[in-house]
C-alpha cells in the first residue's frame, strides 16, 4: 500500500503543481505514465490478497491474464471496470500515435488515437482521470485492509 500511496503523491504533484505552471505534453505523459505504474502495482496487489483469501488460484505473471483476472474479480464495479479500461490505454500510451496540441498555453493538449478513436487529453480529462483512480485506490485500500 506505501508504494501505491508514493506513486499517487508524485502523479498528484505532477498534476497539480507540474502541469500548472509548464503546460506541456511530456509532464501529461509523465502524469500517464505514473498512473499505469499506479494502478498496475494496485491490480497486482489486489490479485495476490485475492490469492490469500483463495478467491483466486494463481495471479497471472503477464499483464493481460492481470486484467482478466481483476475484470473477473471486481466485475460488478464499474468504476474499477473503468480504470482497467483505461489501464489498458495506458499500457500502450508510448506506442500509440500522438499529437501535441496548444502546448505552453493554458488548453494544452494530447491527442491520442487509441482503438479507432481520438482521445484529447486535456487538463479537464486529466481531472476526471484522477477523480476515477481516487474512488479506485479508496476501493483498494479498502480491500486490501
Amino acid at each position: 500500500m506505501e508504494e501505491i500511496i508514493q506513486e499517487k503523491i508524485s502523479a498528484d504533484h505532477l498534476l497539480y503543481v507540474s502541469l500548472k505552471y509548464t503546460k506541456t505534453c511530456d509532464v501529461i505523459m509523465n502524469l500517464l505514465l505514473r498512473w499505469r505504474k499506479m494502478i498496475d502495482i494496485c491490480i497486482i496487489q489486489t490479485l495476490k490478497d485475492a490469492k490469500n483469501k483463495g478467491k483466486i488460484s494463481e495471479v497471472s505473471d503477464n499483464a493481460i491474464g492481470r486484467i482478466n483476472e481483476i475484470k473477473k474479480l471486481l466485475k460488478k464495479d464499474k468504476n474499477a471496470i473503468d480504470t482497467v479500461d483505461f489501464f489498458m490505454m495506458l499500457r500502450k500510451i508510448e506506442s500509440l500515435k500522438t499529437e501535441r496540441i496548444g502546448e505552453f498555453r493554458k488548453n494544452v493538449t494530447l491527442k491520442v488515437i487509441f482503438r479507432g478513436k481520438e482521445i484529447n487529453i486535456n487538463l479537464e480529462k486529466l481531472k476526471e482521470y484522477a477523480e476515477m483512480l481516487e474512488i479506485f485506490i479508496d476501493q483498494i485500500k479498502k480491500r486490501l485492509k
